[in-house]
C-alpha cells in the first residue's frame, strides 16, 4: 500500500489481485468483519483491523450488511489463516477474491493506526500482486489524484435502485433471519443513503412495516407511500454533498410534521435540514465500543460508529438540542427537535456488529408513530 505522502507499507497480499484507491481508516472491533465490509457506510474506504486475528472465522451468506462489499480493500495484522467455526462455508481469503477486494496482512497495524491518530486519514493505494512487482510511480500518482472524501456524494453509489418492500427481522441461531409481516403496523418508509441491512431488520422487530426507497426518492415519492413515519438510513461520503439533494426532502418532512428518526449519515443531514453545519473529522469513528453518554440522564452506553464526519454541535439551532456525546473527544452524537417528532444518533444502535445498549432507540421511534 502507498500513502499519498509517499510511505510505502509493504506486506503480503490476499484475495483479489489489483488494486484499489481510498481513503485509510482503522476499526476497532474484535468481531464482525464481515459485516464491517459489506457495510455501505464504508464506501471508498481502506480499512485497518486493529484486531489482529481478522478471518479466523471464514465468512458465510446470513453475516453481511449488502451484498456487495463497499470498502475497497483492508489492512491486517496475521496472515488470513484456514477458517474454525461451525457456521463458516468459505475462507476469508476467497470470499474476498470472489467479492473483488484486495487485502494485505502482515502490517503493523497498531504503527498504522497511531499514524492515523496522529496525523489523520490519508488518501492511499492497496494494491495486491502475486509476482510482487509493482509500479510505484503509477500507484503514487493515482493516490496523489484522488481528491478524497470531502466534498463527495457516494450515497448515490450504493443506495438500492428502486422501490423494496422489507420484511426481514433479526438473525437468531438455529433458525436464521426471521419474518416480521402482520396487519396494523405503523408504516416506515425508510430513505435509503446506504442502509445496513441490520437497522431495516430492528425496524421490522420493533413493530414497523418497512419500505425501502432510494436515496433520490422525491418529497412527492415518499408522502405517496403515506407514511407514519421516515427513517433516514446511515451512508458514506460527504453529508453536505448528499444534502444537496437530500435536505430539501428532509426539510419538506419536517414541514409536513412527519416523524423522523436519523442514523449516521441520516443523523447528519437532519443536522444540516435544520441549519446546524457538518465538518469533516480527523480521524472518524469507527469500531463498536465507543461510549457515548445520554445528556437526558448521564446513562453511558457503548455503541458501535462508523463515520468520518459529525455535526457540529454549535451550531444547532435553539428548536434542536444535543442528546448524547462521545466519551472519547466530545463530539456530538445525538440530536432531538424540540418542536417536532424528530431525533437521531451518530452512532448504529442495530449493533452489527457491536453491543446491544441502544436498541431501545428503534421502539421509541416506532411507538411514538400512529
Amino acid at each position: 500500500m502507498i500513502l499519498a505522502d509517499g510511505t510505502v507499507i509493504w506486506g503480503r497480499g490476499f484475495g483479489a489481485e489489483g488494486h484499489a484507491v481510498g481513503e485509510v481508516c482503522f476499526n476497532t472491533a474484535m468481531t464482525g468483519y464481515q459485516e464491517v465490509m459489506t457495510d455501505p457506510s464504508y464506501a471508498g474506504q481502506i480499512v485497518t483491523f486493529t484486531f489482529p486475528h481478522i478471518g479466523n472465522v471464514g465468512t458465510n451468506p446470513e453475516d453481511i450488511e449488502a451484498d456487495t462489499p463497499a470498502a475497497v480493500g483492508c489492512v491486517v495484522r496475521q496472515d488470513v489463516t484456514a477458517p474454525s467455526n461451525f457456521r463458516s462455508l468459505e475462507g476469508f481469503d476467497a470470499w474476498m477474491k470472489r467479492k473483488g477486494r484486495v487485502g494485505l496482512s502482515g502490517v503493523d497495524t497498531r504503527a498504522l493506526t497511531r499514524r492515523i491518530r496522529q496525523l489523520g486519514a490519508p488518501n492511499a493505494v492497496i494494491a495486491h500482486s502475486p509476482s510482487g512487482t509493482f509500479d510505484l510511480d503509477a500507484l503514487l500518482a493515482e493516490a496523489k489524484a484522488w481528491p478524497g472524501l470531502e466534498g463527495m456524494d457516494l450515497a448515490k453509489d450504493v443506495t438500492r435502485d428502486a422501490r423494496q418492500d422489507w420484511s426481514g427481522g433479526p438473525w437468531q441461531l438455529g433458525q436464521g433471519y426471521g419474518e416480521s409481516t402482520g396487519e396494523g403496523r405503523p408504516h416506515v418508509v425508510a430513505i435509503d443513503y446506504g442502509a445496513k441491512n441490520n437497522i431495516l431488520r430492528n425496524l421490522t422487530a420493533a413493530g414497523a412495516s418497512v419500505t425501502v426507497v432510494p436515496a433520490s426518492a422525491t418529497f412527492e415519492e415518499v408522502m405517496a407511500l403515506r407514511p407514519d413515519g421516515v427513517f433516514l438510513s446511515n451512508g458514506p461520503g460527504d453529508p453536505a454533498a448528499t444534502g444537496e439533494y437530500a435536505v430539501p426532502v428532509i426539510r419538506k418532512l419536517l414541514d409536513a410534521n412527519v416523524p423522523i428518526f436519523g442514523i449516521c449519515l441520516g443523523h447528519q443531514l437532519l443536522g444540516l435540514a435544520v441549519g446546524a453545519k457538518t465538518a469533516k473529522m480527523h480521524q472518524g469513528h469507527r469500531g463498536a465500543n465507543h461510549p457515548v453518554k445520554r445528556l437526558s440522564d448521564g446513562l453511558v452506553e457503548i455503541t458501535s460508529m462508523n463515520h468520518g464526519f459529525a455535526v457540529d454541535a454549535d451550531t444547532l439551532p435553539a428548536n434542536a438540542r444535543a442528546t448524547h456525546v462521545s466519551l472519547f473527544d466530545g463530539s456530538n452524537c445525538g440530536l432531538e427537535l424540540t418542536d417536532k417528532s424528530a431525533f437521531s444518533v451518530q452512532y448504529h444502535p442495530e449493533a452489527s456488529p457491536g453491543p446491544q445498549d441502544s436498541f431501545y432507540l428503534f421502539q421509541k421511534f416506532v411507538k411514538g408513530l400512529k
